[in-house]
């Protein structure tokens, strides 16, 4: 038995894709802690690892946490400057907070290995500090920088050939020397208060050199001939089945000759103005079925009356569920979102560019599962050809049931335990034999 402690932050895209790995921990018969917001304690709870709360970082799973003035901050900056904001305090000021924390918790719970998400950067610290193994899943697209992609963040395409990775080095270049400059320098004060030493690897480039997990299959993304050796493709994070389900009062529509559209805004840009609006009204005369969900906000918030007759609108169904009764997905590009769509074969609209939804919607067009109306804010006249487009031109469906039959292939929770446990025999990298 081995002794595991799991670092997330405490937001729902970064805990979900820990829950399967937990569960399959503890199955093993190994110890597990998790270290994570006070939101999240029943779903640790519930996978039974024991639950850790934060005590000197910011837990902004509790809204009341975060202080107005930064939700004020960052709403009014847009792009490159909003990521800064969110890399300095959302993530690095977080991370001197955890770093913190388990300097107090490690001499109560001596793991053998640490786990967290691909932003916890504290744990990467705290290696750093006691030379514990370190291993990271992805919550998103990979970001490590490589000479065949651009910097993560732009949305770029992925180039291997000299002018592409010419490309590539200058953008490379110009991000971390100029527009992200203050961020590592930032960083470096950070890291300086709790006694390590500067550095000159930016955020997106700190990778275990133990293991990474990539949650999705190869095919969904970009090729990299520098890949490190100890970054492994296993597959997307799946949920488990919920354990309760009750259908909503329309469901039997969804048995329907006509295709059924699924609109969502996800769990962390939730404006319904911005896609599940134009979406309503982009299909409203469309001979489909629309099934919105509205990431926990009630129905009747929507600024649209009156709801359209094809339209069906819920605060949340489980895409255990939902998504084997869907024909297209319209979504801003969250991750987890985008690859739950990919195990059932969806072919996907993705329409965002805050976070991480630049990059996962560029993957989708270059995997060729989907469009990318490169907008946040797209018209009702873009989303209906773009739907249009993907319900008669099959390709789209041949390529999103590809790589949903490469998803069948792999077993993410049991492949990850199977290196984590290597990873604890053996205390050295866990590098891919092909």
């Amino acid at each position: 038995m081995a002794r595991f402690l799991i670092g997330t932050i405490p937001v729902v895209g970064h805990v979900g894709p820990a829950v399967p790995i937990a569960r399959r921990l503890v199955e093993r018969g190994h110890e597990v802690w998790w270290y994570t917001g006070q939101l999240f304690q029943p779903t640790v709870e519930a996978t039974g690892a024991k639950f850790v709360p934060m005590v000197n970082a910011l837990d902004y799973s509790i809204a009341a946490n975060v202080p107005t003035a930064w939700i004020e901050q960052r709403n009014s900056r847009r792009g490159v400057a909003q990521l800064k904001f969110d890399l300095k305090h959302f993530f690095i000021d977080a991370a001197a907070g955890h770093v913190q924390d388990y300097r107090a918790l490690l001499p109560e719970f001596s793991a053998d290995v640490l786990i967290s998400d691909s932003f916890f950067l504290g744990a990467a610290w705290v290696h750093e500090q006691t030379g514990l193994p370190w291993a990271q899943f992805g919550i998103s697209a990979l970001a490590i920088s490589s000479r065949d992609t651009a910097p993560f963040g732009l949305g770029l395409p992925p180039s291997a050939s000299w002018l592409g990775q010419l490309r590539n080095t200058s953008l490379h270049w110009l991000f971390q020397q100029v527009l992200l400059r203050d961020v590592l320098t930032y960083t470096n004060s950070i890291r300086a208060s709790l006694g390590l030493p500067p550095t000159d690897q930016s955020f997106f480039d700190v990778v275990s050199p133990f293991l990474y997990l990539v949650g999705t299959v190869p095919s969904f993304e970009y090729p990299r001939h520098d890949l490190p050796a100890q970054i492994h493709f296993i597959g997307p994070f799946l949920p488990d089945p919920p354990s309760e389900f009750t259908p909503p009062i329309w469901w039997a529509d969804l048995q329907t000759e006509q295709p059924v559209v699924h609109v969502t805004q996800g769990t962390v840009a939730t404006e319904a103005e911005d896609l599940i609006v134009p979406t309503l009204q982009a299909l409203a005369s469309e001979p489909v079925l629309v099934v919105a969900t509205t990431g926990g906000k009630p129905a009747d918030a929507l600024k649209l009356d009156p709801i359209p007759a094809n339209a069906r609108i819920e605060s949340f169904i489980p895409y255990y569920h939902l998504l084997p009764q869907v024909d297209v997905m319209i979504t801003n590009g969250g991750y987890n979102g985008v690859q739950m769509a990919l195990a059932h074969g969806i072919p996907l609209v993705t329409a965002g560019k805050t976070e991480d939804k630049a990059e996962v919607s560029a993957r989708v067009a270059w995997s060729g599962v989907g469009l990318d109306l490169k907008t946040k804010t797209p018209t009702p006249e873009q989303i209906k050809a773009a739907v249009q487009k993907l319900l008669n031109e099959p390709h789209y469906k041949a390529n999103a049931a590809a790589i949903q039959a490469e998803i069948r292939r792999s077993d993410a929770p049991n492949r990850a335990v199977e290196l984590l446990e290597q990873l604890a025999d053996t205390k050295q990298p866990i590098l891919r034999t092909v």
